[in-house]
């Protein structure tokens, strides 16, 4: 039996999408055992995963924070006695603890980003719009490197269920007969991936006109509260799921929606791995950078086609325009019509 690390700190969208390949590790190497290394926050999401993963937590912002802060963790992880180390994120942090690991001889592997081709993809002029490789296959791409090739076979952290409804049923009521429900989740990092908030409000104000049709707003922190009050003060079927689920209970919640609308963000992710349809919104970055939902259809992905994008892999760089136009010029009628028609597929 081998032991082996994988490694992925960084942000909630990105290690989400760890998660169909390290379960898919899980079940075709039932005789390893597997421990995932990364933010303690994010540990639910791997809950649901074959009883060979573990998950060990990094504090990296105190404990485990700094050159002494790794030592120590480094020190912790390796009485775990490690044979290969998986590293899906290749930052400085696990640069330095897969070199400690690699002198104590134990066998490494890294990701390679592609930042070549991600480079040509958003650069201003002579764009190669070429479709990336995704983060799956990367991360896949890893552990092949350790002599642990994976055929990629995940559907959901529920397998072929959902969540369990009771856990949720208190805060969203009862799912009636004949009612869809929509999760929206309009923020996200940065302000090249998110839709304006004033078109986002027709798309709300569509939905909650609708008899047939129930709304949550998925989202965290002050500013996007004082956005959702002002919706449901005007749209009284409009329901705000800030502070009211931890994020077992949100993923619960997700696994019962009939589609998701997200934009480029971690709750596209989420929403992938409880097997739910996502029509996502895409501006300043796209979906060739290879950070689609896990087995989310392009198809459902609404973008508009200008020479200026993607100009972003992330979506950090401000708009050289100054408009945003990749965003802006999306009508609220394009969005409504694609979520509508993933609503009719699910009946």
């Amino acid at each position: 039996m081998a032991h082996i690390l994988v490694i992925r700190f960084s942000a909630l969208g990105d290690v989400a999408m760890t998660i169909p390949v390290i379960y898919s590790l899980a079940v075709q190497y039932p005789q390893h055992e597997i421990t995932v290394l990364s933010r303690g926050m994010l540990q639910p999401l791997f809950q649901g995963l074959p009883s060979n993963v573990n998950f060990v937590s990094a504090d990296l912002t105190g404990e485990h924070k700094g050159l002494w802060g790794l030592n120590t963790l480094y020190s912790e992880v390796k009485r775990l006695h490690i044979d290969y180390v998986a590293d899906f994120h290749n930052v400085l942090r696990t640069k330095y603890l897969r070199l400690r690991f690699r002198m104590a001889g134990v066998s490494v592997a890294f990701i390679d980003k592609g930042r070549k081709g991600k480079r040509k993809l958003v650069r201003r002029r002579n764009k190669v719009l070429e479709n990336q490789k995704s983060s799956f296959r990367r991360y896949a791409d890893v552990l092949e490197k350790l002599g642990f090739p994976v055929l990629l076979n995940f559907t959901s952290i529920y397998g072929e269920g959902k969540g369990d409804f009771s856990l949720i049923e208190p805060v969203t009521g009862p799912k009636n007969d004949g009612v869809k429900w929509i999760g929206i989740a309009p923020f996200a990092k940065h302000e090249g991936k998110v839709y304006p908030i004033e078109l986002q409000e027709q798309v709300i104000a569509h939905f909650a006109n609708c008899p047939d049709i129930k709304v949550f707003l998925f989202g965290g922190g002050a500013k996007e509260q004082a956005v959702f009050d002002s919706w449901m003060s005007k749209y009284p079927t409009v329901m705000s799921m800030i502070g009211k689920l931890n994020m077992n209970t949100e993923l619960n919640l997700m696994s019962h929606l009939d589609v998701m609308l997200s934009m480029d963000s971690a709750n596209m992710h989420l929403a992938s791995l409880v097997n739910t349809p996502v029509v996502s919104v895409w501006g300043a970055t796209h979906p060739y950078a290879g950070f689609m939902g896990w087995k989310q259809l392009p198809i459902n992905a609404v973008q508009l086609d200008l020479p200026c994008r993607p100009c972003s892999v992330y979506g950090q760089k401000p708009c050289f325009r100054k408009d945003y136009a990749c965003m802006r010029d999306i009508k609220p009628e394009q969005i409504i019509d694609k979520v509508e028609g993933m609503l009719l597929l699910s009946r």
